[in-house]
């Protein structure tokens, strides 16, 4: 299958920035594939929000998506795919690309048998993560560590402030002391603290997160539905947020490295 729906784009979107993560390594495995990206900044995180909040959300934001042209939708936030992955993808037809933290790997990566997930409380207590616990936990200890106010710290661009830095510590600490040699970030906007994160955490620590595999499975299932891009030309790549633009655009323009537009969501998203 060749055409118009090949050169559709690809709908990716996140409470906030982190999701940027995921989109970085999207670009680098679909370098020809369109990309659209929603930052819903005016809400996040989503971590501290009820779950009937996090799913309206997701099924708007993705309805903004296809309204746009999306031939898949890639739900860059694990909080969003805990509570909202399973109704989006009985909403939709189209492919649904959602997260899970790496804990697989981890489980087999690990010397000590222990290993550390850093996520928001909220993805720690959803049934996602619960199964992943219990499909790869049997063989290995998994210490959980739920980290408030880290999103917030990304969100507003302190990567490896002061204040940033003493947050890392504070949960770290317990993961190290107790033999974690793995840490699983379990949060898209923790990518983007990984630098502070094995600074803190020292050489003997490996620090692990999904976003490459979660740009594979993407093209695999491009691939699977005859919807790769057949342009030889390298893919654009548009941004909106629902928060105030040109403040969001100071934070993707540094996490992207690249200067972009950000749009505000039409009103009625």
């Amino acid at each position: 299958m060749s055409g118009e729906i090949n050169a559709s784009p690809i709908g990716v979107f996140d409470s906030g920035v982190g999701g940027l993560s995921v989109l970085r390594e999207i670009r680098r495995e679909l370098p020809f594939e369109n990309l659209l990206y929603v930052a819903d900044s005016a809400y996040a995180p989503y971590g501290d929000k009820p779950s009937q909040f996090i799913e309206a959300r997701s099924v708007t934001i993705s309805e903004f998506l296809v309204s746009r042209g999306a031939k898949a939708i890639v739900v860059a936030c694990n909080t969003a795919t805990g509570v909202a992955a399973a109704s989006l993808r009985a909403k939709f037809t189209l492919p649904i690309v959602a997260m899970e933290p790496a804990v697989k790997p981890a489980a087999a990566h690990t010397r000590s048998g222990i290993i550390g997930v850093l996520a928001t409380s909220r993805t720690l207590s959803s049934n996602n993560f619960t199964e992943l616990f219990n499909r790869f936990g049997a063989d290995v200890e998994i210490l959980m560590q739920a980290c408030p106010g880290l999103v917030e710290q990304v969100e507003a661009g302190d990567l490896s402030g002061a204040a940033t830095r003493k947050l890392l510590e504070r949960y770290l600490v317990t993961l190290l002391q107790r033999g974690a040699d793995t840490i699983v970030l379990g949060c898209t906007h923790y990518p983007f603290l990984t630098a502070l994160i094995q600074e803190i955490a020292g050489p003997g620590v490996t620090v692990i997160d999904s976003s490459a595999a979660i740009a594979r499975e993407l093209r695999r299932r491009l691939h699977n539905n005859g919807l790769l891009s057949d342009s030889d030309q390298a893919g654009s790549d548009q941004f909106w947020t629902s928060q105030e633009p040109d403040k969001v655009k100071m934070i993707i323009t540094k996490l992207w490295q690249t200067n972009i537009e950000v749009l505000g969501l039409p009103v009625t998203y």
